[in-house]
C-alpha cells in the first residue's frame, strides 16, 4: 500500500518491519511488487537466504554499518583497485588467452563509457589505477540514491568487480554474461578438468539469482518513475 514515506507490504493484515523494526517501506511500486512476490513464494518455514531484495531492503532501510554516501561511494570505487577483470595470469597461455578475449572488450567499454584510464596488469600488485579513474567513479555513482548505491555494492560484492558490476547496470552486458566473467577462471578449469556437476551448478544459480536482484533493485531504486513508465509502453 502507498503510504508517506513509499511503498509498505501488508502479510496477512501484518505490516512488514525490518530486522531494526523500522517500517517495512521502499521508494518504488514495482520493487513493492517484487518484494511481495518474494514473500507470497516462501512456503511453510521462511527462507531468508533466497529472498535477496527483501535483505537488500532491510540492509537499504536499517543501514546496519551506518554509512554515509561518501563512504558506500569510496566502498565501491575501492574495489577498482581489485577489480577481477584487471588481474591477468601469463600461465597458463590458454588462460591468458582467454582472459584477454574475454575480459578486453568489457575494459575497453568501460574506459570508453566513462572517458577514464584503466588498464590492467600481471602482477600480483595490479594495475596502477589513476587517481582521476577513480574520481571519475566517484562522481558517477554520487548521482545514483541510497538505495540504488546499497544495490550497487552488493552487485560488486557478488562479482568482485566494479566494471562488471557497471556493465551489467548500465545494461552493456547481460546477468549471465557478466557472472561468467566473474568465473572464468573456474569455467576454465571445468572445462578442462570437468566439475563436481551439482555443486558447480548450485553456486552458479546461487551468484546469478544474487546478482540479478541486486541489478534489479538498482533498477527500481534509481529510475523515475517516467523512465518507468516509457519502458512499460515500449
Amino acid at each position: 500500500s502507498d503510504s508517506p514515506g513509499g511503498f509498505e507490504i501488508n502479510l496477512d493484515h501484518r505490516k512488514l518491519k525490518t530486522p531494526q523494526a523500522k517500517l517495512f517501506t521502499v521508494p518504488s511500486e514495482a520493487l513493492a511488487i517484487a518484494v511481495a512476490t518474494e514473500w507470497d513464494s516462501q512456503k511453510d518455514t521462511i527462507k531468508f537466504y533466497t529472498m535477496h531484495l527483501t535483505t537488500l531492503c532491510n540492509t537499504a532501510l536499517d543501514n546496519p554499518t551506518q554509512r554515509n554516501k561518501m563512504q558506500l561511494i569510496r566502498a565501491a570505487v575501492k574495489f577498482l583497485e581489485t577489480d577481477t577483470v584487471c588481474y591477468r595470469v601469463e600461465e597458463p597461455p590458454a588462460l591468458a588467452e582467454l582472459q584477454k578475449n574475454e575480459w578486453d572488450p568489457i575494459v575497453a567499454w568501460a574506459e570508453k563509457r566513462y572517458n577514464v584510464a584503466i588498464g590492467s596488469s600481471t602482477s600480483i600488485l595490479g594495475p596502477n589505477i589513476p587517481a582521476s579513474t577513480k574520481e571519475t567513479f566517484v562522481s558517477h555513482l554520487a548521482s545514483y540514491n541510497m538505495w540504488a548505491l546499497q544495490g550497487i555494492e552488493y552487485v560488486i560484492t557478488q562479482l568482485k568487480s566494479l566494471i562488471l558490476s557497471m556493465g551489467l547496470i548500465d545494461r552493456h552486458i547481460t546477468v549471465e554474461k557478466a557472472v561468467l566473467l566473474s568465473r572464468l577462471e573456474e569455467e576454465y578449469q571445468i572445462q578442462r578438468w570437468g566439475n563436481v556437476e551439482w555443486a558447480h551448478d548450485y553456486d552458479l544459480c546461487e551468484l546469478r539469482a544474487r546478482t540479478a536482484a541486486g541489478t534489479l533493485f538498482v533498477h527500481l531504486c534509481s529510475e523515475s518513475s517516467t523512465v518507468k513508465h516509457k519502458l512499460l509502453q515500449d
